[in-house]
């Protein structure tokens, strides 16, 4: 009896699989070349508003200390 079940888990297990990889194959594929580029392009439009790039005000920063450190 444990044959017949472990025999049945591993037919639902390769039939999720196939399943999985059905969908996988009808995806609509887009060549790197071309995502690399709009990636390039989203990067430099946007690159102003990118506080990695431009820095955060003091005055907004959360991260701030709000003392400073005083050693006697």
């Amino acid at each position: 009896m444990s044959g017949n079940v472990s025999s049945s888990n591993s037919v639902i297990q390769a039939q999720k699989l196939v399943d999985q990889l059905r969908v996988e194959a009808c995806m609509e594929r887009i060549k790197i070349s071309l995502t690399a580029g709009d990636l390039v392009r989203y990067c430099q439009d946007h690159r102003r508003s990118d506080p990695l790039l431009t820095g955060i005000a003091a005055s907004s920063n959360p991260f701030k200390d709000k003392k400073t450190c005083v050693l006697l």
